[in-house]
Order: C-alpha cells, then sequence, then structure tokens
C-alpha cells in the first residue's frame, strides 16, 4: 500500500434524506468503491459530524484529472451527477513481497446509475482484453494499471491509465472512479461479520487447503492442475465450496469470488458474475437496518473501506458534497450483467491469449454511456445475471 497522499480539506455540509426509513441508493454505490454515508431518518447532528469526520479522514482523494474521456476530453464537473453518471471500480490484489510497480487491476467494474436515478448496473469488463495503453503499447487491459504505477507504485497514475484506457474501449466518461486493495475487501467484510453468499456448484478452491482439518491459505498456484499436484504431494486436499446459500466469514467469500476454474467451465466469466454476487452482498448487508442503526459499525465500515482505497471525484466536488448530493435516491436494486452475455471469446497474437469484446458487448456499453441501459436489457435478457 502506498504511502498516503495530501488530502484537501472539505466542507461538510449536511441535508436531511427524504426517503426515511430507506437506505439510498447511494449508500449502497459508495459501500461498491469503498465507503458508507449514515442517513438515518432522527439522527442527531452529533452522531453525524461523527461519521463525516470519519469520512473525510479515511477516504484518500486523487485528483479529478484521472477522470478523462474516451477522446481526452476534459473531466466532468459536480453538475453531471445530476443526470445519469458512471463509476469504475477497480480491484487489485497486493501479496506480501509483491514490487510496488507490479499491481494488475483483475477485477474491473463499472457502475452506471439512470438519469432517473432509479436503476444501477453492475458491468464487468474482462481482464484479458487488449487494448492500447496511452503512451505505452498494446497489452491486456488489466496491465493498464500496472502502466502508469511508475517505480513507486503510485496508484493515482495507475488510476489515471486504466481510467482512460477503459474510457477508450467502453466509450463511457466516468464521473468518478475508485480503485480498493483486495485487503481493503477483506476489512470491509469483517467489520460486518459476514455475507450472504450462494455457491452454484461444489467449487474447489486453488488458494486454501485443509490442512490438519481447518482450511488455510496456500499461495504461488497458478492453475487447477497445479494445486491437484499440490494435493497429491502433501495429502492435503484443496478445500471445497460446497453448493448452497450460506453466511461467509471474509475468507471464504473472498476466496470463492476468486476462483476461475469453475465446474461449468464459465473461467473468468464466472469469476466475474461471483465478483458482482460479493459486490450485491456486500451492499446488502451494509444496507441492513443492523448496520445503518449502528454508529459504531458503520464507522468501522468506513475506516476499514478507506484504509486500502482510493477515490477520484467529479471537478469541483469535495468528498462530503459528493455523499450528500445524492442522499434522495430512493432505493433500487443493482443489476448485474455479463459481458459477451458470459461466453468465452478468445483469441492469440504470438501465442498468448486474449479475450474479445463481442458486438452485442460493445452496444451494452453504448447503451450505457447513452443511458439506454434498460432498453439494452429488454433486447438482449441473456446479458442479465440472474439472481442464484
Amino acid at each position: 500500500m502506498p504511502k498516503r497522499r495530501p488530502r484537501t480539506p472539505a466542507a461538510p455540509t449536511a441535508r436531511k434524506s427524504a426517503a426515511r426509513g430507506k437506505a439510498p441508493l447511494w449508500s449502497k454505490l459508495v459501500l461498491t468503491f469503498g465507503a458508507v454515508l449514515m442517513m438515518i431518518a432522527g439522527t442527531s447532528i452529533v452522531m453525524l459530524r461523527s461519521v463525516v469526520g470519519t469520512l473525510e479522514d479515511a477516504v484518500d482523494l486523487a485528483g479529478a484529472d484521472v477522470l478523462a474521456g474516451p477522446s481526452g476530453q476534459a473531466v466532468p464537473d459536480a453538475k453531471a451527477l445530476k443526470g445519469s453518471f458512471d463509476v469504475l471500480l477497480l480491484g487489485i490484489d497486493i501479496r506480501p513481497g509483491q514490487k510496488a510497480d507490479d499491481a494488475r487491476s483483475d477485477t474491473i467494474i463499472i457502475v452506471h446509475v439512470s438519469g432517473t436515478h432509479q436503476e444501477a448496473y453492475l458491468m464487468s469488463v474482462p481482464r484479458d482484453v487488449r487494448v492500447e495503453i496511452p503512451g505505452k503499447d498494446h497489452r491486456k487491459i488489466n496491465g493498464a494499471f500496472q502502466a502508469g504505477l511508475g517505480p513507486q507504485g503510485d496508484w493515482k497514475g495507475g488510476l489515471k491509465a486504466a481510467t482512460q484506457a477503459i474510457s477508450k474501449l467502453t466509450g463511457i466518461t466516468f464521473e468518478a472512479a475508485a480503485v480498493i486493495d483486495f485487503n481493503g475487501f477483506n476489512k470491509i467484510i469483517t467489520a460486518l461479520g459476514s455475507v450472504r453468499m450462494c455457491v452454484e456448484d461444489d467449487t474447489k478452491s486453488i488458494h486454501h487447503f485443509v490442512i490438519n482439518g481447518k482450511p488455510k491459505y496456500v499461495g504461488g498456484m497458478a492453475d487447477a492442475k497445479e494445486a491437484d499436484r499440490y494435493a497429491d504431494r502433501t495429502g492435503n486436499q484443496r478445500f471445497v465450496h460446497k453448493k448452497g446459500c450460506r453466511d461467509m466469514q471474509a475468507w471464504e467469500a473472498l476466496d470463492f469470488a476468486r476462483q476461475r476454474y469453475l465446474p461449468d467451465n464459465s473461467t473468468d466469466y464466472g469469476r466475474q458474475r461471483h465478483q458482482q454476487q460479493l459486490i450485491q452482498a456486500i451492499v446488502s448487508k451494509a444496507t441492513s437496518a443492523g448496520v445503518l442503526t449502528d454508529l459504531g459499525k458503520v464507522n468501522d465500515l468506513i475506516r476499514a473501506a478507506g484504509e486500502s482505497m482510493l477515490l477520484s471525484l467529479p471537478q469541483g466536488m469535495e468528498v462530503i458534497d459528493f455523499f450528500f448530493a445524492l442522499q434522495d435516491l430512493a432505493a433500487a436494486d443493482l443489476v448485474s450483467l455479463k459481458t459477451n452475455a458470459g461466453w468465452f471469446n478468445g483469441y492469440k497474437i504470438d501465442g498468448e491469449s486474449f479475450e474479445d469484446i463481442n458486438d452485442e458487448s460493445k452496444l451494452m456499453f453504448k447503451a450505457a454511456a447513452l443511458d439506454k441501459l434498460g432498453e439494452f436489457i429488454a433486447l438482449y435478457p441473456n446479458f442479465v445475471n440472474r439472481k442464484p
């Protein structure tokens, strides 16, 4: 994790939510990229100030220059959030001993909110899509973040490079963007206690093995074959995520969401589906009454998220204003969409495997840019990830 960057002091403002008794949509969405807004009817000003202070202290900000459109046009300003808007979420996994300039964004999720603020959609970008990195060369899209890090591992540079590459690929201009480390999700779920996840079929982990009767993380496994060889050599069997729905602790939920050697052979598309399911599970738990009415837990969530997250906001908008600006949004479900309708669409160049975006997926991204995803889903219902 890079050193903390200096932040600009925010001028907090507060307005009461018009939607009493409901968790506003934005309180759900901000949790997706690492923060939560306390919006409880009847909250005293002392409690509200406590949460605002935690939010200001926890959230690490990058400048608005990170947010460039597909053609490199000027970044959006704060007024853009009054209509439809798009947020880019990057998930990275920094392991102990890993070099600062070697992080890749293996999780790439676009959150689109409609102009009415009544619908929100999650779309994933396959990590193996081949793109041109501005100022670099052609490589997989998950390498865009790494290309911008520089030798010191500057997350802002990585986020900027990834945002520009993904914006150019999809045609979407992002009003906000965030990067969060794997460890950040771990802390969020730990603060929540557990999240409810559903496993479609028994799934063997390539990361966790049963050692002395207990699941234990074992690093360095490249694929399922290597995991099987390790099991044969040591006698320690691979941990199995059993079919069914249940409350999972952080290690189990995150391990399941990271698997891509799946029984249905959906590979990275299955992993994208499970990552989106994990986000929905975090949102569901975090916006439940037992969490939103617990000030201590809300503060714990904000701190847990902020420790491993970097956020870029619209031009001219402070972090507190950003969260309060959308407090009156009505509650709504997050609709999970699958790029390429969940089908592998690969090819090779000089022996290296890449993934291509099919024509229907290009239409999906265009529909998001035009705020027409509702119409797209009506024409292509097979792009919707059904809830397990």
